[in-house]
């Protein structure tokens, strides 16, 4: 028994693998317009077009994934002579090689005039000798490989074998079947990676594990950081730049590697005219980076670099900032610093017509609006309409500002440089993948609507263990229109691990890796230590509450725990050939984000129990070490994964920020003479309560907890007395001991039908009895939503939460609208007020779609609150702004505003925290029905949830509380 692929193409984008186990004489049978790679009978050859060394790259890396599959490995020249039986052709259509084999007046109409597409032909009997050619036809170069690539990659060769190690598909036969198929043009002219904060990662692991003959990040190392771009359909690089790192240029191994691979070579925003100012600028030698000062120096060192580039596929980042990411120098003003970048830009300007192409207009060149220089931008700064205009995110994903209708007009055009890692303030995530696909899709998918579609540049840290990050964006990138429905994140990630790992297991992992990001949604794992960088502070207690909404740590806890659980279910199913391909992609950041978590939130349970006085609170705080000892052992394994091949690639402590430390835990825990201690959980509003529950809603099947704990090395017996027979308890009995369980948590609820048939009181309670003492414990309960509609928000405990998702009803103006987008926010639900491209009325309401929703209330409060939650995302284009209106019941329409300047406090604050919450007074004269409106008055406000805060507070809990509904089941059985 033998079996072949046989590999169907159906559209542009989605191929077809048809897998086949048959004898091998089945397969010499195949289909007449089959092309056989690999069979028993057949052994193809590949050819491609001479002189160009991309086409050799990449027709021997075909031959080589032929071989790593097959193990058959085709013979490759750059001449048809001599060849018989099958050939697969490769080149550039038009070519001399090419243009003999195919009819362009066949081809789909402007397709030879796309930017790097390519096509797929198979021709029988090209010559007398050859029995079929398969043509692989590009309108470039890119465009060949690219062609080529997807090729390799439904063979079975996955563009991370090597980075990922994921291993390769298998069979001795490969034979496609296909019709004619051109490829659409990419979405992003220039689509790529920015290489930075190398420092920890991919510098140290080619310098010492890699190419150490270099001791560095040189050619052998861009060699493979190129293959990969290429086969993601990728172009473009912005170098490694920190000052762990030589200068790109430094080797010149390195650019000439990126002209075989025809890498587009670009420079980060802080980095003109392909200079690395970090490593090249010699203060001591030529003065300060100062135009205004030393313009000569500077000019003449750009000059130089423009020289030397003259034959290099480069887009040039025009304008100036600091050495490394810092404003200008020698500026005292904005107003100066808008008038200095006009003379600078006029001048790299003139070297390049100089130097490069007299008409400047078409060497591409890019201004990157970062930081400060969105300012100057704002305040006049003008650039030519035929430089690129790059606009940024804020480094948290959420981008700044995209090109108005105006801007849009460009020669031009615009781009977005994007972060999935980022070193800076409010603080560093370099170490694990931590941003939300969700969020990617919704904000690159906006500046693609927007036309923002020339350069888009990710930033990927050190690669690793960005691989699926790196992949969907850049997915994106080459067709964005395959993810204009939110839903596609979910389609897109099961066919990553899909493709990875196989159906067995690729839908189950994409379940554990959506809520692995949804957990760093809610906070990154780098940020657990609530302690920010620039300037660094020490680590804090984490927001989340032991003592409320069912204990916050517990419940996060617990979700990375079930995580693991999943996990170690799949884990050892795994082949052992796709184990270290799993670790990397899967086991490590899933893990890894599990024990930060438990380092801080155990450390943080140690804490709050020591000031109780329970004894378990030293259990906790050993946890908490063990959890860092855990991150010790997790990259320890990674290091040496694939025997050696990633040793120093992975860091546990990027730029040794305290929050990767083994906290340091001073336990003192509050004395007491008694041996046994009571904690009920309490309600938000009111964490001091004492021995009390918080209240019961009829019908509700809710239940909340109440702890018993030991505070001294003693045994301590315990049972719950005068309990009415309706009040619900796991256990009414048991022991504490300091060798054993040291605490209890019980679980109460209430028997709704026995509370009716008992006489229904609002009030009950029971007794906890120890040796030493006897407590009661009081029991609320409500039956004020008994009229209530099924299902209805209800105040709860003084709080009524909402989510965005579950309006009432909609009403979309004419042109406006409230859509909702799936997967997004901390409810994994949001609605955002679109279209994206119009600016919404600011004079009056009627035009505004409408976001209604419906609560119920039992208070009068005329001081309640309402908090509407919504995405710290930011105006769509500079001048604009991110307003809604919000009425309560038949009160006035009040403005809010989302927006938020620069680095502030604010700002800061909901990037930690993926929040940007504004407050309205919303007086409840009436108990019932409440209705909240929501007006949409400009694009891009993204609601995630609301809440209605009755309880003389406007704080709300940092962990998402559930929706405060009625579960109306009990009732309905009765």
């Amino acid at each position: 028994m033998g079996n072949y692929f046989k590999i169907l193409f159906t559209d542009s984008y989605i191929f077809v693998l048809l897998a086949f186990s048959c004898n091998t004489s089945e397969t010499a049978t195949s289909n007449p317009t089959d092309f056989e790679i690999v069979t028993e009978q057949t052994q193809t050859a590949i050819v491609y077009q001479f002189g160009k060394g991309l086409d050799s790259i990449s027709s021997h890396l075909l031959a080589k994934d032929i071989y790593a599959i097959s193990g058959y490995k085709p013979t490759v020249s750059n001449s048809l002579e001599g060849l018989e039986g099958n050939v697969i052709i490769i080149g550039t259509i038009g070519s001399e090689l090419l243009n003999p084999l195919l009819n362009q007046n066949d081809f789909p109409n402007t397709f030879t005039n796309q930017w790097e597409s390519y096509l797929y032909k198979t021709i029988n009997a090209p010559t007398e000798k050859i029995s079929k050619a398969f043509v692989i036809g590009g309108t470039d170069a890119r465009g060949t490989a690219f062609g080529v690539f997807s090729l390799s990659e439904k063979l079975g060769v996955s563009p991370w074998y090597w980075w990922a190690d994921v291993p390769i598909r298998k069979s001795e036969n490969l034979i496609l079947a296909q019709k004619d198929f051109f490829s659409d043009e990419p979405t992003v002219k220039y689509r790529g990676i920015f290489l930075n904060d190398e420092d920890w990662g991919l510098q140290p692991w080619a310098a010492d594990t890699f190419e150490p003959e270099i001791g560095d990040i040189g050619p052998k190392t861009y060699s493979k950081i190129f293959e990969l771009l290429l086969r993601l359909k990728a172009n473009t690089i912005w170098p490694a730049m920190h000052p762990s790192t030589k200068a790109f240029f430094h080797y010149p191994g390195n650019a000439k590697m990126a002209s075989l691979y025809n890498i587009v070579i670009g420079t980060s925003h802080a980095e003109p005219m392909l200079r690395n100012n970090v490593d090249e600028w010699e203060e001591e030698t030529m003065g300060h980076f100062d135009y205004k000062n030393n313009r000569d120096a500077v000019h003449t060192y750009w000059e130089t670099r423009v020289k030397e580039s003259k034959n290099i596929d480069a887009i040039y980042s025009m304008g100036m900032r600091g050495v490394h990411d810092s404003g200008m120098e020698g500026v005292n003003s904005k107003e100066e610093a808008v008038s200095l970048l006009d003379d600078i830009i006029s001048d790299q300007r003139n070297m390049l017509e100089t130097n490069i192409n007299e008409s400047v207009s078409e060497i591409p060149q890019a201004f990157t609006i970062y930081k400060e220089v969105l300012d100057l931008y704002k305040n006049g700064l003008v650039i030519p309409e035929d430089i690129t205009l790059v606009w940024t995110d804020d480094n948290y994903g959420y981008i700044r500002a995209l090109s108005n209708s105006e801007e849009q007009k460009r020669k031009g055009g615009s781009g977005v440089y994007y972060h999935a890692s980022y070193w800076g303030r409010p603080h560093d995530y370099l170490w694990l993948s931590s941003t939300n696909p969700a969020l990617m899709r919704e904000e690159m998918i906006k500046a693609y609507t927007l036309n923002n579609k020339q350069i888009w540049i990710l930033n990927v840290g050190d690669i690793k263990p960005l691989e699926y990050n790196t992949q969907l964006f850049l997915d994106m990138a080459y067709n964005a229109k395959a993810f204009f429905k939110s839903k596609s994140i979910k389609t897109h990630q099961q066919k990553f691990y899909t493709e990875i790992f196989g159906e067995e297991f690729g839908n189950k992992i994409e379940e554990i890796k959506t809520k692995y990001y949804q957990l760093a949604f809610e906070r990154r794992p780098e940020f657990m230590g609530w302690s920010q960088t620039e300037p660094t502070t020490p680590i804090n207690n984490t927001s989340y509450v032991p003592f409320i909404n069912g204990d916050e740590i517990q419940l996060r806890l617990e979700s990375y725990q079930n995580l693991e659980n999943e996990l170690e279910q799949i884990e050892p199913q795994i082949p052992n050939e796709r184990k270290s391909s799993f670790y990397q992609l899967v086991g490590y950041p899933v893990k890894a984000a599990s024990s930060m978590n438990q380092k801080f939130l155990y450390r943080d349970k140690a804490l709050a129990y020591a000031n109780q006085g329970r004894l378990s609170s030293l259990k906790y705080k050993k946890l908490a070490h063990d959890s860092y000892k855990k991150i010790v052992e997790l990259t320890e394994t990674y290091n040496e994964l694939s025997n050696g091949k990633w040793r120093g690639i992975m860091y546990m402590k990027p730029r040794e920020l305290p929050v990767f430390d083994d906290p340091i835990i001073d336990l003192k825990i509050k004395e007491t003479e008694e041996i046994m201690g009571i904690s009920p959980e309490t309600e938000f509003s009111d964490m001091n309560a004492a021995m009390r529950l918080p209240k019961f809603y009829l019908n509700d099947t809710q239940s909340h907890f109440l702890d018993l704990y030991l505070t001294t090395e003693k045994i301590a017996s315990w049972q719950i007395t005068n309990k009415p027979s309706w009040i619900v308890v796991d256990e009414v009995s048991g022991e504490l001991n300091p060798s054993g369980i040291s605490e209890k948590r019980l679980f109460f609820s209430i028997d709704w039908k026995d509370w009716i048939n008992s006489g229904s009181t609002e009030k009950g309670k029971f007794t906890i009895a120890t040796e030493q003492f006897e407590k009661d414990i009081q029991i609320n309960l409500s039956d004020s939503y008994k009229t209530a509609p099924l299902n209805s928000i209800v105040e709860k405990n003084g709080m009524a939460v909402i989510y965005a998702e579950h309006f009432s009803k909609i009403l979309p103006s004419e042109t406006f609208q409230w859509n909702t987008i799936t997967g997004l926010g901390h409810t994994s639900n949001v609605i955002q007020s679109e279209p994206l491209s119009q600016n919404f009325s600011i004079t009056d309401f009627k035009n505004s779609a409408i976001a209604e929703y419906e609560i119920y209330t039992e208070n009068l409060n005329e001081n309640a609150v309402l908090s509407i939650v919504a995405l710290p995302n930011h105006a769509v284009t500079t001048d604009g702004e991110l307003r809604i209106g919000v009425q309560f019941n038949d009160g006035p329409i009040e403005v809010v505003n989302f927006k938020t300047e620069g680095r502030s406090e604010t700002w800061k604050i909901n990037v930690l925290s993926n929040k940007a919450i504004q407050y309205i007074k919303a007086p409840i004269s009436e108990v019932g029905k409440q209705t909240i409106k929501i007006y949409s008055l400009d694009p891009a406000v993204i609601i995630d949830y609301i809440v209605l805060n009755n309880s003389g507070t406007i704080t709300l809990p940092y962990k998402l509380m559930p929706e405060t509904r009625i579960n109306l089941k009990a009732n309905e059985d009765d």
